[in-house]
């Protein structure tokens, strides 16, 4: 059991970026490394094989030139074999026999004794076609190379020069090997540091960015991260980091605020409707002051009634646990009937309220209370947005597979610093926190009302010349 503990415990043990990728890379350049050297010595051998085969073909051929050299009176050719072949052999680490045979292939002379055993062989080698042959020696049962030149005086055919060295020999290499020994541990070496360094380089942002999480995971929001990152998703990584960090510090700060700004939302009609309330009960007022007070009573706890309905539709959304009743509507009739429903309550006359109609037959498939709940928030956002005389424009227009239904308004517009947050569920602006009574639920919920029914709902731009909003609304089919 404990066995199996221990093993679990390895399995999930964690290392870090630097040596797992380390030890990986590290592995895999070995491996490659020692394919290498496997084939480059398989290289080095065979073309030491037939470097010393051509050097052997080429020193048998001055063996015959010096033989059948004339200038050299008194001297017979079997003693003409020249003792500088010898060393110059040497030089390449080996050292063939070198024959001289008659016609019928019987030794005559040899610079080394003659083993008798091989000798034999010789006969039949001469009667062969190349004039490199390959033959087993019956003495050790080595594999040998044997090349062999013609000697022929007067273009008559009197004998054979033959030069002969084991396998083994030809191919031995040691300064070669070696060599390639220093140079394979070289890179070895070498990539490794290169490897440890652009791991290292890799890991040391990551790490600093699991560092700054755990820093936020604890509530400390001022993290120090470093621009300076030359790859482009190791920078993207950090900066993105960096903004979620501010954004998440912003809404911690506003935070309190919201929650603060609801209670006082809540609070406060509750606290006039029980001093109202209170102020009948004990005659303070009477008669149709009394009644007066009962009604503004009745006022604020229909306005308390609309926010606790604003929290619960906005729960319901959030889980989606409201049902959508699709419906196909022709979107320049509903535009028309809602406009004119919601001037007929508008409560400021000076405001202009213009539309552009599609002016032909398009029909979408839309949930109509959720669109009339978007629209009319939107269009009374757009109103508080203007203080006194300005106008409010509703756009028409088709986009692809979708209708483009802009509201842009003439007011004070929204804050930079406040737009990256309007559809947070409890944000309220400067504007909106002392002058408007809310819970700032209004463009988060029509938000996902509008994607309830496939659509969307996005500020455009927002300056102080005005604020555009577009609603996407799903066509049929």
């Amino acid at each position: 059991m404990d066995w199996g503990i221990n093993l679990m415990f390895i399995k999930n043990k964690r290392v870090t970026l630097l040596s797992y990728w380390t030890s990986r890379y590290l592995f895999t350049l070995l491996i490659g490394l020692l394919i290498i050297s496997f084939f480059s010595a398989l290289w080095i051998r065979h073309s030491t094989l037939e470097n010393r085969l051509q050097l052997m073909e080429f020193m048998a051929e001055e063996m015959v030139n010096r033989i059948t050299d004339v200038s050299i009176p008194g001297v017979p050719p079997s003693e003409r074999v020249p003792n500088f072949a010898e060393d110059r052999f040497r030089v390449q680490h080996i050292n063939p026999t070198m024959y001289i045979l008659n016609t019928d292939g019987e030794v005559i002379s040899s610079n080394l004794p003659l083993e008798q055993e091989n000798g034999n062989a010789y006969s039949q080698l001469v009667n062969g076609k190349e004039e490199v042959e390959t033959f087993t020696s019956a003495v050790n049962n080595k594999k040998y190379y044997a090349v062999k030149k013609k000697i022929e005086i007067d273009d008559e055919l009197v004998g054979w020069v033959m030069m002969v060295e084991s396998k083994d020999k030809l191919t031995t290499v040691k300064q070669e090997y070696s060599q390639l020994a220093i140079l394979i541990v070289g890179l070895a070496i070498f990539g490794w540091g290169a490897i440890y360094f652009l791991s290292r380089r890799l890991a040391l942002p990551i790490k600093q960015v699991a560092e700054a999480a755990k820093q936020v995971q604890s509530g400390n929001y001022e993290i120090s991260l470093s621009d300076h990152i030359k790859e482009k998703e190791l920078y993207e990584l950090v900066s993105s980091f960096k903004q979620m960090a501010g954004r998440l510090e912003q809404l911690e700060k506003t935070r309190t605020e919201l929650l603060a700004g609801v209670t006082h939302e809540l609070k406060t009609p509750v606290t006039s409707i029980s001093g109202l309330l209170q102020a009948v009960n004990d005659d303070v007022v009477t008669g149709q002051e009394a009644e007066q007070f009962i009604r503004m009573a009745l006022v604020e706890t229909t306005k308390m009634k609309t926010m606790v309905g604003d929290l619960l539709a906005f729960n319901s959304f959030a889980v989606d646990a409201v049902p959508v009743n699709i419906s196909q509507l022709d979107i320049d009739n509903f535009m028309k009937d809602l406009i004119a429903q919601w001037k007929a309550v508008q409560e400021q006359p000076d405001i202009v309220t213009k539309i552009n109609l599609l002016h032909k037959k398009v029909i979408i498939s839309a949930d109509l209370v959720r669109l009339q709940q978007i629209m009319t928030n939107l269009l009374t956002n757009a109103e508080q947005a203007i203080s006194g005389i300005g106008e409010i424009t509703i756009s028409l227009s088709e986009k692809g597979a979708y209708v483009s239904v802009i509201v842009k308004d003439s007011g004070s517009g929204i804050p930079p610093e406040e737009q990256a947050f309007i559809f947070e569920r409890f944000f309220r602006g400067e504007k909106k926190k002392y002058g408007i009574r809310g819970l700032g639920l209004g463009l988060p919920l029509s938000k996902m009302m509008a994607q309830s029914i496939k659509g969307n709902l996005n500020l455009i731009e927002s300056t102080e010349e005005g604020t555009c909003f577009e609603l996407l609304i799903r066509k049929e089919g």
